[in-house]
């Protein structure tokens, strides 16, 4: 049975924001649960391998609820966070508003058509939003259109790992668990199984360290997590 929230093609991004519409409230609840809070210590290494110096300029690109964003400007950078869900901004901006991080601010905008000028960024970081992209290529252009020269590229996703049984046991946990987050959070269980649905279309770490590298990046580095079953790109334009 086809997923709701998964539909590749022109109708991608409608479904995709439908879905981030329904889980918002509950987002970060959800990753705690699913992740087993693993999730905030692989966000917190994305930020330190983007090595963030004070009066950098920042973009987090995806950034959904802000928690990426939030700790690139705690750490000195200048920080624009894009999402194209009103949703998760919203989240996003209330929590910025508790916070009053003067060096933050959140904007809607399109991952594949960036409303930025080239060479804006010293920074660059999208958390779990380059797979959900009708166009995960395109998505990697549009960053790396607005890089500076040398700036830090920095893609944070599920992976796939490469051992046949590991691949296997964390596909099957996506496949037959996480939709019981959905459901009970949720109301619905197809709002996690997406994860499962839109992995298994994702070429994952190996493909995004090769479109690096066709962009001509230069320190093109792939950091496997939980045994590749999260990962984290890296490259410098």
């Amino acid at each position: 049975m086809a997923n709701t929230y998964y539909e590749p093609g022109e109708k991608r991004a409608e479904r995709v924001e439908d879905l981030f519409e329904t889980i918002a409230p509950q987002y970060d609840r959800i990753n705690d649960l699913q992740s087993f809070g693993m999730h905030r210590a692989w966000k917190r290494r994305l930020v330190r391998m983007a090595a963030v110096k004070l009066g950098d300029r920042a973009l987090d690109v995806c950034c959904g609820t802000g928690d990426i964003a939030t700790a690139l400007a705690r750490a000195g950078a200048d920080t624009t966070g894009l999402d194209f869900s009103k949703a998760m901004l919203k989240v996003a901006e209330q929590r910025n508003l508790k916070s009053e991080i003067p060096n933050l601010k959140f904007i809607e905008g399109d991952a594949q058509n960036l409303p930025f000028e080239n060479n804006s960024f010293d920074v660059i970081t999208v958390g779990y939003g380059l797979r959900n992209l009708s166009s995960w290529q395109r998505g990697l252009e549009e960053m790396h259109r607005v890089a500076k020269p040398d700036a830090r590229i920095l893609v944070l996703e599920f992976g796939k790992p490469d051992r046949g049984l590991w691949r296997a046991v964390y596909f099957g946990y996506l496949k037959f668990f996480i939709p019981i987050f959905g459901k009970l959070f949720c109301g619905d269980a197809a709002t996690h199984a997406y994860i499962y649905e839109s992995l298994l279309a994702y070429p994952a770490q190996n493909a995004v360290a090769e479109h690096m590298r066709k962009l001509a990046c230069k320190d093109v580095r792939i950091i496997n997590l939980l045994g590749g079953a999260m990962s984290i790109n890296f490259g410098r334009k």
